[in-house]
């Protein structure tokens, strides 16, 4: 059974800004206080290097696959704890258009695997909590650039 977080966002700038901020990896560490370090090549396939550090968590470092990169509205990758079914997570980013130059940011994650149930009751909030304060870091620097 999958188990999904999610929040989202309204932000007054336009979708190119978004995905601007949200994809210049080099910079995120000096914005964003979630995941505080990301690299590897934007391409639908290639591994990339995360590290996410939740607001009362302790900070863990993974390397999911990039399963989905529609430029300009999404990008998904998967993570796997250990052995692929145990803990897989596929980690959600859209971005929407509104009229008058707003944005709908949506982050999401979907979690499936025998351990997931059990993982997210310890872990579940703080991640949420951890994609609340992205998201509206997110806001307030495509905003300032808007």
């Amino acid at each position: 059974m999958a188990r999904e977080l999610r929040t989202e966002i309204l932000i007054e700038a336009p979708p190119e800004r978004v995905w601007e901020v949200l994809t210049d990896w080099e910079e995120m560490p000096k914005w964003n206080p979630f995941i505080t370090e990301i690299s590897g090549e934007l391409e639908a396939g290639e591994k990339i290097r995360v590290h996410l550090k939740p607001p009362e968590g302790r900070g863990m470092t993974f390397k999911p696959r990039l399963v989905k990169v529609d430029h300009g509205r999404e990008i998904r990758w998967l993570g796997h704890l250990g052995v692929p079914g145990l803990f897989d997570g596929e980690h959600i980013f859209e971005i929407d258009e509104l009229p008058h130059g707003q944005t709908r940011f949506v982050q999401r994650e979907e979690f499936k695997g025998v351990l997931s149930g059990l993982i997210l009751r310890s872990i579940g909030d703080d991640t949420r909590n951890g994609f609340a304060e992205m998201n509206e870091a997110l806001k307030e620097r495509a905003e300032a650039l808007a």
